[in-house]
């Protein structure tokens, strides 16, 4: 399908944004190239939202500049950025019909009716609600208003679709499926948006890129794959999925492989982080996702005994927590054909070299 949109960069250059003496932003630098799906991911009152808000024009940074492709619009009111925004509520109008709900902006900006009524039809192809036009809102289901939320901010033909968590008030399994029809038409339209969320999953099912947000402050930018796999601070990878953390001290450090003491023996893991190298002696935490051991295995890397104190079988996986040397351990096995049961009976934990990240303590 032919892009119908034309794709803009946009540049956030040390923005910040203060509310009296709360520093909402902390001079946060954010590069988006034309036509990405960027994600600004972080918990409650990390400055996501309010960076969305910066980028729209419904806030003005105290301090620092955006850019939409090259025109500063930083202090340019909302109207005019060419950014339409989808938000959590839907904010659509109760006593207006699904088509007077998208053709709304269309006529504040006073566009030729029979315009208005084509732009309209092909907003509803978008978002595949086509023949909805005449129905009333309150016969639309949540994921339905949700379409029609994101026609109207179509129907404008923004250069760039900001989301504020527009899926939060759907259940799982329509959350799910609005996911991948609002990655479709971002791509197929040839959009670059920005989607703001809580929800790890989400980011790792939809991004091209994500930015998670600290304090107001940048943690890690990169792809899904860079922020689950190369996470460069403990923040970044107790945020993104789950994690176990263990305390060690570096012992020394080659070619980016660190040997940890820890309180279960000697391991080795990989430092992500390329403008740091622990020091010999230095405190470091060592992060292992659950899937990464290996239970009951014959031999093995970074071997650590316990036993099996709880578990949860969820079907396509199990859950074991297992009390070891070095804290309780989070372990997943995929499609497990046995399943063990909590006992004193010792377990032998396994994991290689390169599923452990070696991070500042």
């Amino acid at each position: 399908m032919t892009p119908q949109f034309s794709m803009e960069s946009i540049r956030v250059e040390s923005v910040v944004k203060s509310f009296g003496t709360t520093r909402a932003l902390d001079g946060i630098s954010v590069h988006i190239e034309p036509g990405e799906l960027f994600f600004l991911l972080g918990a409650s009152g990390c400055g996501k939202t309010t960076l969305l808000r910066c980028i729209a024009g419904l806030e003005t940074p105290t301090s620092g500049s955006i850019f939409f492709a090259e025109r500063d619009v930083t202090t340019m009111p909302p109207h005019k950025r060419e950014a339409a925004m989808v938000f959590q509520s839907y904010a659509l109008w109760p006593h207006l019909t699904v088509g007077q709900n998208i053709a709304f902006g269309l006529e504040e900006r006073r566009v030729p009716k029979l315009e208005i009524k084509r732009r309209v039809l092909d907003a509803l192809e978008m978002v595949q609600l086509p023949g909805y036009g005449e129905r009333s809102i309150d016969q639309m289901s949540g994921g339905q208003q949700q379409r029609v939320s994101l026609a109207r901010a179509l129907v404008v033909k923004p250069k760039c679709l900001l989301l504020d968590e527009p899926l939060s008030n759907l259940d799982a399994q329509l959350r799910v499926e609005m996911r991948r029809e609002i990655r479709r038409i971002v791509k197929e339209n040839g959009l670059t948006g920005i989607y703001v969320t809580h929800d790890q999953e989400e980011a790792l099912a939809m991004a091209d890129r994500m930015a998670v947000l600290t304090r107001g402050s940048v943690g890690q930018i990169g792809t899904p794959e860079q922020i689950y796999r190369d996470p460069q601070s403990a923040y970044v990878a107790n945020f993104i999925g789950e994690t176990n953390l263990i305390t060690g001290e570096a012992v020394e450090t080659r070619e980016r492989y660190t040997l940890v003491r820890t309180a279960a023996g000697s391991m080795v893991g990989r430092v992500t982080d390329p403008g740091w190298t622990p020091a010999p002696g230095e405190e470091v935490r060592l992060s292992i996702r659950p899937e990464a051991w290996r239970l009951h295995p014959i031999d093995g890397d970074n071997a650590v005994t316990g036993n099996i104190v709880e578990r949860s079988y969820l079907g396509q996986r199990i859950q074991y927590w297992i009390k070891t040397e070095v804290g309780r351990q989070q372990v997943v096995e995929l499609n497990p054909h046995v399943i063990h049961e909590p006992s004193e009976e010792p377990v032998a934990l396994h994991v290689r070299h390169d599923d452990i990240v070696v991070l500042k303590a």
